[in-house]
């Protein structure tokens, strides 16, 4: 399975970014995927995640009703729509790709995408 994480930038504080992951080598239909983020210094952070059975979305409380998961089929891809961004956002966002395990721990997931760097600044 390979996964490529795209769309992030520079945006403004207040502004909205979508960020896409395709999958490839596999159907989504199979896993769990999950959105992190990485700032510099800082260790690698749960954002959000979906199970495959689409009944569990979690979202970490530094962003919850700012960011959403969701996912496309026919596409094989899942996105995540940020709004009301903040400086503190500022990331390298990775998507990655579970058979089984809790959505918000890293180990949990096999396959990662390569990382898309969103900048929230003036």
């Amino acid at each position: 399975v390979q996964l490529q994480a795209c769309g992030g930038g520079l945006v403004q504080p207040g502004g909205a970014l979508t960020l896409s992951c395709g999958v490839s080598g596999d159907t989504l239909r199979r896993y769990n995927m999950g959105w992190f983020r990485q700032a510099p210094g800082k260790e690698r952070e749960f954002v959000t995640g979906i199970a495959w059975s689409g009944t569990w979305t979690p979202y970490a409380d530094s962003v919850k009703g700012r960011f959403i998961i969701s996912r496309d089929f026919d596409k094989n891809a899942v996105y995540l729509q940020m709004n009301s961004l903040k400086p503190e956002d500022t990331a390298v966002y990775y998507c990655a790709a579970s058979r089984a395990g809790r959505l918000q721990d890293p180990r949990s997931y096999a396959y990662w995408g390569q990382g898309t760097q969103v900048t929230v600044s003036s």
